[in-house]
């Protein structure tokens, strides 16, 4: 059986390996992109050695064993544990929300009882039974003040909608810690490939039997494949099958990059802006990723970039699904029409219109090659 990938990011990555490793069965990929690694790509700057990601900061988190003890196998990991920060109102606090953030937002010193006790207050204010929007969902998870000053202008510039037009089950929870952990994540395994992402998509695609063609757009050359082939596809489902059921809609980003004579920008990888006054969303600044690479950490140079969130375009990277009940429903029939075929399977961020943090992408692909190991025998 020929083997087709379309897509070279972490979810094809995984799966590519796992099929010439184990099944000794050779793959094509075909990636449209110049690179592989999907969203998760890193270069080394040459003028200030700082590697940066490509589209946006990237950090592997996770609780999940197995897929731990797979990455591990391709990378070993630094110990980063990451931290945002976000300015709202010329202050900046920490995120997510906790002890500290609530002390000094609300200009108090509650201890974390005093805090659960007048934060519960806070969202019975203003609370609604039954939320109907994004807005009265937040509001009951976090109360009214804590809501406008850091999610709601963050909300409207991510979506470009009002939150009070955005449906609520967008959100389920908005995580606050009474407590002063400023880790961005709980997860028990965190880090950043040691060598870098790039490092880690070139051992994962270093297996002879994978060969991957680049540049190369699968709807240009779907007709060369044969019918018989097993076609494993990571991109937009609706373009694969020419729209048939309707356009699904995307978010995307755009990134504006500067390279600056300073050694450090903002004192921090990620600082969220949370107020529409500022345009962007984020400004990342790469060097804090890597501080024990000691010669660029302490160059004076750095390299940052601001993100801004439109909706998508035909042309354009998709990163974001919006998963609303209209582009939920037509992304199933598209997953019903493959299911119908034998020879076709959608998968990663794109093919099954799913936002993936990396472990559950990299774990939905593993589980996928079980499935795939069946029908190979």
């Amino acid at each position: 059986m020929n083997i087709f990938f379309v897509g070279a990011g972490l979810w094809s990555s995984v799966l590519a390996e796992r099929i010439t490793t184990i099944c000794k069965v050779p793959v094509t990929i075909f990636e449209r992109r110049s690179h592989h690694g999907g969203n998760c790509h890193s270069s080394m700057d040459k003028d200030t050695g700082i590697e940066f990601h490509h589209y946006g900061t990237h950090i592997f988190h996770t609780t999940i064993k197995k897929v731990w003890e797979y990455v591990r196998k391709f990378s070993d990991f630094t110990p980063y544990r990451h931290k945002v920060l976000t300015v709202h109102a010329d202050d900046v606090y920490a995120m997510p929300i906790n002890l500290g953030t609530i002390n000094q937002f609300y200009k108090k010193k509650f201890t974390p009882i005093e805090a659960i006790l007048f934060m519960q207050s806070e969202i019975q204010r203003d609370a609604v039974a039954s939320p109907e929007n994004f807005e009265e969902k937040a509001i009951s998870l976090i109360g009214r003040p804590l809501y406008e000053a850091f999610i709601k202008g963050y909300t409207h510039k991510q979506w470009e909608h009002d939150p009070r037009d955005l449906p609520s089950d967008i959100i389920t929870r908005l995580p606050v810690r009474y407590n002063y952990n400023t880790d961005y994540f709980n997860d028990h395994w965190q880090g950043i490939p040691l060598y870098g992402y790039d490092s880690l998509f070139e051992n994962l695609l270093s297996n002879p039997l994978i060969n991957i063609e680049y540049n190369k757009d699968f709807k240009n050359i779907m007709d060369e494949i044969p019918s018989d082939s097993l076609i494993i596809y990571t991109g937009m489902p609706d373009e694969l099958y020419n729209y048939k059921f309707g356009e699904l809609e995307w978010r995307s980003l755009y990134f504006e990059w500067e390279a600056l004579p300073v050694q450090d920008y903002q004192g921090t990888s990620v600082m969220n802006y949370a107020d529409t006054t500022v345009p962007y969303t984020r400004i990342h600044e790469f060097k804090h990723l890597h501080p024990e690479r000691l010669t660029p950490f302490a160059s004076e140079k750095t390299i940052i970039c601001r993100e801004f969130s439109h909706a998508w375009h035909p042309g354009e990277e998709a990163y974001y699904p919006v998963n609303n009940k209209r582009n939920n429903d037509i992304y199933a029939r598209y997953r019903e029409e493959a299911e119908r075929s034998s020879n076709i399977i959608l998968g990663g961020r794109l093919g099954k219109y799913t936002y993936f943090d990396m472990d559950k992408c990299i774990e939905d692909a593993l589980n996928t090659f079980d499935s795939i190991l069946r029908r190979l025998g």
